[in-house]
């Protein structure tokens, strides 16, 4: 059965959620990233991105995720048709490597952006990554080369942080340096280690 022992791993846009799933991995959790997944069912289907949007955004086979994303970002309807083309066959994937990781019985973290957003995961716990918005903007801007506008509407696309925070099972705060993050992703291992066994080798 897919997903017994997933922990979702999210947060928002520039919150550090790959950084924590690097450090996360390297205190030995496994991890599965629905956004690698994601860009590689994205290229495999290249012919549809060019037939639906425009040639233009297909470079070399692989699709040209900047630009689109400009486009589907300005335009509710075109985003809507994005991911309703791709969540299916993503989730598909993802169920997938699930049920793979499950055959251990430890927990294991699947890194999903948009996990409440959609409710399409029947994952029971969660561990959101925070930042404040103000602050998750000013990195945002800073890491994207985005204007405030292009940059709060990338932002606001998604459920506030702070609404994430009270549906987290646990927070693991990015709101400090790396040394304090650090420490919080050490933290939160020690937390699974406490409530599991460890696993079967």
């Amino acid at each position: 059965m897919a997903f017994e022992y997933a922990i979702a791993l999210t947060g928002g846009i520039a919150t550090g959620k790959s950084t924590v799933a690097s450090l996360l991995g390297l205190n030995g959790l496994r991890i599965i990233d629905a956004d690698t997944i994601a860009h590689r069912i994205l290229d495999e289907n290249s012919a549809w991105v060019s037939e639906r949007f425009g040639s233009e955004f297909v470079k070399n086979g692989k699709v040209d995720r900047p630009s689109l994303g400009k486009i589907v970002f300005a335009d509710a309807q075109a985003k809507k048709e994005l991911e309703n083309f791709l969540h299916p066959k993503i989730r598909a994937a993802i169920e997938e490597e699930s049920e793979k990781q499950d055959r251990l019985k430890y927990p294991y973290l699947i890194d999903i952006p948009l996990f409440f957003e959609t409710a399409s995961y029947p994952i029971k716990n969660s561990v959101v990554v925070y930042t404040p918005k103000a602050l998750q903007l000013e990195r945002f801007m800073k890491r994207n080369g985005f204007s405030e506008e292009e940059s709060l509407r990338r932002i606001e696309s998604q459920m506030d942080i702070e609404e994430k925070k009270k549906r987290a099972t646990w927070v693991i705060d990015n709101s400090s340096n790396l040394k304090h993050l650090q420490c919080e992703c050490e933290q939160f291992v020690e937390s699974i280690k406490a409530l599991y066994p460890a696993p079967k080798v």
